[in-house]
């Protein structure tokens, strides 16, 4: 009980201290499959006429599988309804006092409800992402059978009861290159069923039933996520030194990602602006800041103010008056290059420099 707490408060606290978001937005649908391990399932008797209240249910490993569909929200935050299924066979049920074989298998399928957050490190190729669930849980004894060896116990049950569940979950998305929208994601889940199922058998002793309780699982996926509205990627152009609009007169420079610091290839092209500056006549000087669509649109006024303030000065060091340069911030309202939203998309990051 204190492993479950500890597992989903971790799970709970640390949702809010992700740092940025995937740009994941839409519906989106997902499948998996893999390793279920049972943990330490406890058996209780009604009516066993031996064995105590601590006997366990030991079950080989068996396997999982599962499928989702879900909405993302764009900021990180997404939501799924999932369906699952998993077997396990029974190999036997310990500490009876007396020696016996068991058989059949245990199955658990039903359906959650998960709320998760995606989680942007840095690298366009890995996204770590947590999540928490509930739902409901159907347990079904398949064929159980305990037969005393060379005496006359014997009890089986084939019933099925459903009980309340909530999990954690941990994973990683690997986006597939030149398969917009398409991750693999694996990942893993730890799942408790609430309370404890209870299943009516028959035997030659009297016997009532046996219940099922601490069942926590352990699962172990290997999936695929596919989102429906992911932009194909962008293959950016060349940068030019210079890109004219008029007569030689307006000057580009462009940006590294979440920077307003000039790099040695943008301070060479400031220079250029301010040489031309001073060889042709002019009223002004325009310098606007812009951004991508991959932070909030106040982050990106922001930026994109620092941008073009940066250019500014470097104007001002490189013989150009102040009084002439007017700087603007257009945040991320006028893209070189059209995305949607949440897209690092390098010819947006920029300053433009206009000689009126």
């Amino acid at each position: 009980m204190q492993f479950r707490g500890m597992l989903l408060a971790a799970a709970v606290a640390a949702l809010p201290f992700a740092a940025q978001a995937q740009p994941i937005e839409g519906l989106y649908i997902g499948g998996g499959v893999g390793l279920h391990l049972p943990q330490n399932t406890g058996v209780s008797r009604d009516h066993f006429l031996i064995g105590g209240s601590h006997l366990r249910l030991e079950q080989s490993a068996g396997f999982e599988a599962l499928g989702s569909i879900g909405y993302a929200l764009g900021n990180g935050a997404r939501f799924e309804i999932e369906g699952n299924f998993n077997q396990n066979s029974i190999s036997s049920i310990a500490r009876l006092p007396i020696a016996a074989t068991s058989s059949g298998s245990v199955r658990h399928y039903g359906v959650m409800a998960n709320a998760l957050f995606d989680m942007d490190v840095g690298s366009p190729w890995i996204y770590p992402y947590l999540g928490i669930g509930a739902g409901y849980q159907r347990t079904s004894a398949v064929n159980v059978a305990v037969t005393q060896t060379g005496g006359p116990f014997a009890f089986r049950t084939s019933d099925s009861q459903g009980a309340v569940a909530v999990q954690a979950i941990v994973g990683l998305s690997f986006p597939i290159p030149n398969m917009p929208g398409l991750s693999v994601t694996p990942e893993y889940r730890f799942m408790d069923i609430l309370g404890g199922e209870k299943f009516k058998g028959t035997g030659n002793f009297p016997v009532a039933n046996i219940q099922l309780k601490n069942q926590f699982d352990h699962n172990f996926i290997i999936g695929v996520r596919y989102a429906f509205n992911v932009p194909p990627p962008v293959m950016p152009a060349a940068i030019p030194a210079a890109v004219p609009a008029a007569a030689a007169r307006s000057y580009l420079v462009f940006f590294d990602w979440d920077k307003a610091s000039l790099t040695e290839r943008a301070r060479g092209i400031v220079k250029d602006a301010a040489t031309a500056a001073t060889k042709v006549a002019h009223t002004r000087i325009d310098v606007a800041g812009n951004a991508d669509t991959s932070g909030s649109a106040s982050y990106n006024m922001g930026i994109s103010m620092r941008r073009a303030q940066a250019v500014a000065a470097e104007l001002v060091k490189d013989g150009v008056a102040k009084t002439d340069i007017s700087v603007t911030a257009n945040g991320d309202t006028h893209p070189l290059v059209p995305t949607g939203p949440g897209v690092r998309e390098p010819q947006n990051r920029r300053v433009e420099i206009v000689l009126h």
